[in-house]
């Protein structure tokens, strides 16, 4: 389900093998910095540099026995490197490394998932612009409220992932940190400028202060915000799959040729990738809750974070990542029925014209109860009856006192609940 949808850059970034390509250019960096600052010989750092590479299968074979991934890799490393290698790690903690190339990975799945969110945006505006004055009637309590346009509910999506756009590219800055400051953060055995230098060369900023490890609110603050974007994709996957019951089915995900609804009724047309999303949010959001849960390490650290992270790191990332791409195609794709949206919107015969009549009694010096419960007598009727709220407003005689039969008419319009829209439009920048 995942792979046909996910970037494959997605992918790529939680493998083994870029994980350990990020370790070995820590630990080049780390002894190229050394040198730089006249700690270690600097040939023996071009050494490293040149000969510096790992394989694999033979770091798992040596990880069943030193049941340590980090000393499993350095050895592997140190086989292809040769007597130069002593240079590695060099007062450096696992911490150091593991922290870093979480850093760099953060970095690199945050950078896709703002494409994400651009390319979804500009899919959401076109569509947006494209209905912008399609009228439909609008839901509070999922009963029937006041008309509102099908484009100014997806400028409001439009809006909702600008929020999410901002709010992910404010938080960039605060994972882009890594640590080379050793076994309790306090550069007791490595130079500062060492990892002043290497997380320049990474793109990253070092940690102000350390522990043996990067703070875990910084993790956690990650994992929330996917958390909140998977959060607004469910809300919209629950709105489009609410307009695609058979009783309103005013939008209806592409189906393509051939394609089948249920293996016992041929007729079915299902919401089913809305129904993924929803779903699939429900992961994105327990996973930030157990990032919350590692913030609180014991003292300098311990490691009931770490089997956590390899989990819910790549899982929330490529999550995201598929979500956005797949309601960015459910959007791209949706099937928009106007000519529904109006029957439904005349079902209540006018009653969602209530509040401007009701305003207009006000403003007329009616007091506001007797004008609030003369239009309730009305709407009651056109519950109850055939005709429409404007013939049973002008059979109210407290209405018709205070505003002509005529001006009822032009009141009962929709130009009325539409003349913001361009406004609002506007506004959004569409």
């Amino acid at each position: 389900m995942i792979d046909r949808y996910t970037l494959p850059e997605m992918a790529a970034i939680w493998t083994d093998q870029r994980k350990y390509e990020i370790w070995l250019e820590i630990e080049t960096l780390a002894c190229e910095a050394q040198a730089e600052c006249g700690h270690i010989p600097a040939a023996d750092a071009r050494v490293i540099r040149e000969k510096g590479r790992f394989n694999l299968a033979e770091i798992m074979e040596i990880e069943k026995r030193t049941n340590h991934d980090v000393i499993a890799f350095l050895e592997n490393v140190a086989s292809y490197v040769g007597p130069e290698c002593r240079w590695m790690h060099q007062g450096m903690t696992s911490s150091d490394v593991l922290d870093t190339t979480l850093a760099v990975q953060m970095s690199q799945a945050g950078d896709i998932i703002l494409k994400d969110l651009r390319d979804l945006r500009e899919v959401v505006a076109r569509r947006a612009i494209e209905f912008k004055m399609t009228p439909m009637i609008g839901r509070s309590h999922g009963i029937h409220a006041e008309p509102i346009t099908f484009g100014l509910k997806l400028a409001l999506m439009f809006d909702e992932f600008g929020r999410a756009l901002e709010r992910f590219a404010q938080l960039q800055p605060r994972v882009r940190v890594g640590k080379l400051s050793g076994a309790v953060g306090t550069h007791a055995h490595l130079d500062p400028k060492v990892e002043e230098l290497v997380c320049q060369r990474l793109g990253l900023s070092p940690d102000t202060l350390a522990t043996q490890v990067v703070q875990r609110d910084r993790h956690a603050e990650f994992h929330t915000v996917l958390a909140l974007i998977a959060t607004s994709i469910d809300r919209w996957a629950t709105e489009f799959r609410h307009l695609q019951r058979t009783e309103v089915l005013e939008v209806e995900e592409y189906f393509s040729a051939g394609q089948k609804g249920s293996s016992a009724m041929p007729h079915k047309r299902n919401p089913i990738t809305g129904e993924k999303l929803s779903g699939l949010a429900r992961l994105v959001r327990s996973n930030a809750v157990a990032a919350l849960e590692n913030v609180p390490l014991w003292h300098e650290r311990d490691i009931s974070h770490s089997s956590v992270e390899r989990v819910i790191f790549p899982d929330s990332c490529i999550l995201v990542d598929y979500m956005l791409v797949s309601l960015r195609r459910l959007v791209e794709r949706l099937i928009v029925y106007p000519d529904n949206m109006k029957r439904n919107l005349e079902i209540t015969k006018g009653l969602y014209h209530s509040q401007t009549i009701l305003l207009k009694l006000t403003e007329r010096g009616l007091e506001r109860k007797t004008a609030y419960e003369a239009v309730q007598r009305a709407a009651m009727k056109t519950w109850q009856g055939a005709q429409s709220l404007q013939e049973n407003l002008v059979a109210e005689q407290e209405i018709t006192a205070k505003i002509p039969a005529g001006e009822i008419a032009e009141l009962c319009s929709l130009d009325h609940h539409f003349r913001w829209v361009e406004d609002t439009f506007r506004r959004l920048g569409l």
